[in-house]
């Protein structure tokens, strides 16, 4: 099962787009209403397991500070206007789909932040700094980003939108914090570290499927429906990850050693989508699966970008230095 788990995760490339597909194929033929009464389940599943590896602890560390600031600059002060402007630009008549944009861009950095720096040999400590800090201050401040930028044309109900971020982040952040230091104590950190952690990832994993499919299966009659309506919305997508991509490489090269760069344009481009599809789906009603649809989709571009952007790294920043290697 674990190891099932684990290919499904190194996989999110295929399994997404093909959970998509099987989700579509599920709307087409039946109803598929009576599924939003599982996004609760499937929450807990996808945001608990990501939070008993979290270490909340490395926000504490120095060395990377510089790193840190440019990373939370772009990720508040500079992505979430990008969005809001295309969202206006795309969706001047649909508000929840320029929500959906919106939410897609308020919640920096998720554990493929550190996966993929990994994978393309950058500052795994920064990025793990970077995952901890974005994912508390995006939580933070969602429901007043929404309620500024999109209150006026969006019926918003900030402190529902705050119960809910409570509910679907830091519940399980405390809780899975608890678990992790239960476990600890139980098989030491060494033990934890190498035997259990891993294995949470694929968990988290079960969960995400499980949102993109029904995000994509409650709305599968109105794509039929409307097909074009596809094309519109990987316009803006797009858009906004290749302007976050250049933005963010432009700044690390110009600012930053190799290694930190690699880590702040995985901090920047790589969004938390799993916590604004939950988000979307449990805190603005019937409507919020329009905002989920956009979500949804941000998938597909954000999985495949980030494994083409590792094949590009070298070329972009210059081979790792040997000492490092």
């Amino acid at each position: 099962m674990w190891a099932i788990l684990t290919r499904l995760n190194k996989n999110l490339v295929l399994a997404i787009p093909a959970m998509m597909l099987a989700g579509f194929a599920f709307g087409a033929m039946f109803d598929a209403g009576f599924l939003k009464g599982l996004i609760i389940p499937f929450t807990f599943l996808m945001v608990y397991p990501m939070m008993v590896t979290l270490k909340l602890k490395k926000v504490l560390e120095g060395g990377d500070g510089k790193a840190q600031l440019l990373t939370q600059l772009i990720n508040f002060a500079v992505v979430p206007f990008i969005a809001y402007a295309l969202g206006r630009l795309f969706f001047a008549d649909q508000p929840f789909m320029a929500l959906g944009l919106l939410l897609a861009a308020l919640v920096p950095t998720s554990g493929m932040t550190i996966s993929w720096t990994g994978f393309a040999k950058g500052n795994l400590e920064a990025a793990v700094k970077m995952t901890v800090i974005g994912l508390i201050l995006g939580s933070l401040a969602t429901p007043f980003y929404v309620q500024w930028l999109l209150g006026a044309h969006v019926g918003i109900d900030t402190a529902a939108v705050m119960k809910q971020i409570a509910f679907i982040v830091f519940l399980p952040m405390l809780a899975g914090y608890a678990t992790q230091q239960a476990m600890i104590r139980r098989y030491t950190q060494k033990v934890f570290q190498e035997k259990w952690a891993p294995r949470f990832p694929g968990l988290s994993t079960i969960g995400v499927l499980g949102i993109v499919f029904i995000a994509i299966a409650v709305k599968a009659r109105a794509i039929i429906a409307a097909p074009e309506a596809l094309l519109l919305i990987f316009a803006p997508l797009l858009s906004i990850y290749a302007i976050n991509y250049f933005l963010s490489t432009m700044t690390g090269m110009i600012l930053l050693p190799r290694g930190d760069a690699i880590a702040l344009v995985y901090g920047t481009v790589m969004r938390n989508l799993s916590i604004a599809l939950a988000v979307a789906m449990n805190a603005f009603g019937p409507a919020g699966s329009e905002a989920a649809l956009v979500i949804a989709l941000a998938y597909i571009i954000q999985v495949q970008s980030a494994a083409w952007y590792v094949r590009l790294t070298d070329r972009i920043f210059g081979p790792q230095p040997l000492e490092q290697a």
